[in-house]
């Protein structure tokens, strides 16, 4: 993860979406036919962020929650309140299906314009049959990559967590399985335990999902030892992971994906990164990005903390948004490089050095984003 190549005075080749060549502007042989330039002059190239852990089809927002735990209300005072992810819930049913695709494109627009070319989507905030497949579709056609998190809490209409599992499987996830490209749980006390959360993946497994895990935010509850058993391809969260759990995740091919932002938003211990990386792991970080526990859409600023709380260099906050975190999407061959042969997502920084990413914190330095080989963004024109 600390490995990384610098070309200084450089070009990015581009064609058809793809790139064709990276190397020194002054090796740069003469091109023929009609060549579209972006002068980069002054600004630091590097591979469009991917962010693989977000949440961004919800309707409403959690503003009164965030106002409460902030003047010292409990868990269980805001849960009485009816507040919470089942707030969400009712805001996001209510928004309908256009309300949900408007949200998702707002949404995957303010990660653009923070440097991200690509983001995954979970569903989650339906727990009901349309909402969640309209939450999904929503995610898709803004062009994420959409995960199925059915197994995010338990709706008040159903008796037990059982029982909601039994509506989910039998009535939602045949036709989630033909809109998501993976499936999530929230394996935590008060939400789905071990069992509810193999059972559920196994069935998403069945119907051709990738499996993930929400783990390790407030308890040790078994999600590493389950990811790892069913090959899933990443546990999430990890701020309760403790030696053990760190060993085991440094002994598996499950990448452990690192959300600090969500992490500083809940006043949480941060995760061990340092002992995961020290210890072979494979990690990610991603923004979490969601109304209530992580209103932060900004990889650039997940990377400061990354630097700051989690003290991962800058290099590996680098590759843990690009190429590890293209790895947790299926998609590391073709995504997180600046390669030959990877898809021509570029993010430019207005800064002199590459590590004004983790280094300035929360810093306006995303000058322009290359999408498929186009200008999908650009703060002023170069």
């Amino acid at each position: 993860m600390r490995e990384r190549v610098l070309i200084e005075g450089a070009y990015v080749l581009c064609d058809g979406g793809m790139i064709e060549a990276v190397g020194s502007m002054a090796e740069l042989p003469a091109l023929d036919g009609d060549i579209e330039e972006f002068d980069g002059r002054g600004l630091c190239a590097i591979p469009g962020l991917v962010d693989c852990h977000t949440h961004p089809a919800f309707g409403g927002d959690r503003v009164e929650e965030f106002s409460r735990r902030a003047a010292g209300a409990s868990y269980e005072e805001l849960h009485a309140a009816g507040l919470g992810i089942l707030s969400t819930v009712g805001a996001t049913r209510a928004a309908g299906e256009a309300g949900i695709a408007e949200a998702v494109l707002r949404h995957r627009d303010w990660m653009l314009r923070a440097g991200t070319t690509t983001f995954e989507g979970k569903s989650g905030y339906g727990l009901d049959r349309e909402t969640e497949l309209a939450s999904l579709r929503a995610i898709a056609a803004a062009g994420g990559i959409p995960t199925f998190l059915g197994a995010h809490a338990t709706p008040p209409k159903f008796a037990d967590a059982d029982a909601y599992l039994d509506f989910i499987l039998a009535d939602v996830l045949p036709d989630a399985a033909q809109l998501a490209e993976a499936a999530d749980v929230f394996l935590e006390r008060g939400a789905f335990d071990a069992t509810q959360a193999r059972r559920y993946l196994e069935a998403c497994r069945s119907h051709g999902l990738e499996l993930r895990l929400h783990g390790d935010q407030f308890t040790e509850a078994g999600a590493i030892p389950l990811a790892i058993e069913l090959g899933a391809r990443s546990v999430d969260h990890l701020e309760a992971t403790g030696p053990e759990g760190v060993a085991a995740l440094a002994e598996s091919d499950v990448t452990g994906v690192l959300l600090p932002a969500s992490a500083l938003f809940l006043a949480r211990p941060m995760p061990p990164a340092r002992a995961l990386a020290d210890a072979g792991a494979a990690i990610a970080i991603a923004t979490d990005f969601n109304p209530g526990s992580a209103f932060c859409e900004s990889l650039p600023l997940v990377c400061s903390l990354a630097a700051t709380q989690l003290k991962l260099s800058p290099a590996e906050a680098l590759a843990a948004c690009t190429v590890n975190a293209a790895h947790v999407l299926g998609r590391g061959d073709t995504l997180g490089r600046l390669a030959p042969g990877y898809v021509a997502d570029v993010t430019l920084l207005d800064a002199p050095d590459w590590r004004y990413l983790a280094y300035h914190l929360g810093g306006d330095i995303v000058a322009a984003v290359v999408k498929d080989g186009n200008v999908a963004f650009s703060r002023s024109a170069y």
